[in-house]
């Protein structure tokens, strides 16, 4: 298999974005995206996912020539209309509106509509914390998981993230959708006719499954039983219902081509640590020591920077059949 660096890996991605159809100011956010995600050894949504990118594309499931359109109604607040663009460039467009506005505020909050998959929701966020502020996010997603004890998928994947700015320059992260794994865990799983562990999943009949197949003919399973799917009805009335967008069940799978914009939302909100009780820092540093006391322990994201290390270093080992597919 071939070996290229995060900077050839991002570059492909670009020239295919743009050849499927987007401009450049849509492809450029898309296309760090998915280096990000190969960096960050998240492969499920770096060139992996770059197909099903290029298929809405053509389909017009997303419109690579949008424009986001931010406006600041309020003082805290901040609304970006990604116009069934991708959320990448949306996110962008009102990263600076929604910085100043928590830097003048103390807290802002940012909404998204007629938006897209933004893929890892943990890299949006670490870009706010890298300016200085506590980030939280929420985004919705097409329908996988039941209301707990129903039978009627309602809710998405629904992830939740926090970006949380240390004094070393780098930043806390934590990602985790409201189900025990991902769609595409889950269905890369299926696709390979492997077993799923216990507890992943429920059949059409609401019974546990350990067959893959069955599982996504039925709901995934939230985190934590009734908790989890608590989480992601929290997710739920961010991600969509407070930015004004679809609905997780009204919104057709990303897998397939067809079908009309997913019009998913996100939440994004900032705090600026400055606006509140002083010593943030000491004290956020003191809750790390004791996490990773004696060396046996570490802290959500440690992984992704110990990848993100070696693979700028190293380059990522790509597929040669995934690389000829993008060609």
């Amino acid at each position: 298999m071939p070996r290229l660096t995060l900077d050839q890996i991002d570059a492909r991605a670009f020239a295919a974005l743009t050849r499927a159809g987007a401009a450049d100011h849509q492809a450029g956010p898309v296309a760090r995206s998915v280096r990000l995600a190969e960096a960050d050894d998240i492969r499920s949504v770096g060139l992996g996912y770059l197909p099903t990118y290029l298929a809405h594309l053509r389909s017009g499931r997303v419109d690579g020539k949008a424009t986001a359109k931010v406006a600041t109604p309020r003082p805290g607040a901040v609304t970006v209309d990604a116009g069934n663009g991708f959320a990448h460039p949306a996110f962008d467009a009102g990263l600076d509106a929604l910085c100043a506005a928590a830097a003048k505020c103390g807290t802002a909050t940012m909404t998204i509509a007629r938006s897209y998959s933004i893929g890892v929701l943990g890299h949006p966020v670490e870009d706010i914390a890298r300016r200085g502020f506590v980030a939280l996010a929420a985004t919705n997603s097409p329908p996988n998981m039941t209301a707990w004890g129903g039978k009627r998928k309602v809710f998405g994947t629904n992830p939740l993230a926090l970006g949380v700015p240390r004094r070393n320059g780098e930043s806390l992260v934590i990602d985790q959708s409201s189900t025990v794994v991902t769609k595409v865990t889950l269905a890369a799983r299926a696709a390979a006719g492997q077993p799923i562990p216990e507890g992943w999943a429920f059949d059409a009949e609401g019974q546990s499954t350990r067959d893959g197949q069955a599982a996504l003919k039925g709901s995934m399973a939230p985190f934590g039983g009734g908790k989890g799917a608590n989480i992601a009805l929290l997710v739920e009335i961010l991600g969509a219902v407070l930015a004004g967008s679809a609905l997780s069940m009204d919104v057709a799978p990303y897998a397939s081509a067809e079908g009309a914009p997913p019009n998913v939302g996100q939440t994004f909100v900032a705090f600026d640590p400055s606006a509140f009780a002083a010593g943030f820092h000491e004290r956020l540093e003191r809750l790390a020591e004791a996490m990773t006391e004696g060396g046996q322990n570490r802290l959500p994201g440690d992984r992704r920077l110990a990848a993100r290390l070696r693979n700028a270093r190293d380059g990522v080992e790509v597929d040669d059949d995934l690389l000829a597919r993008l060609t």
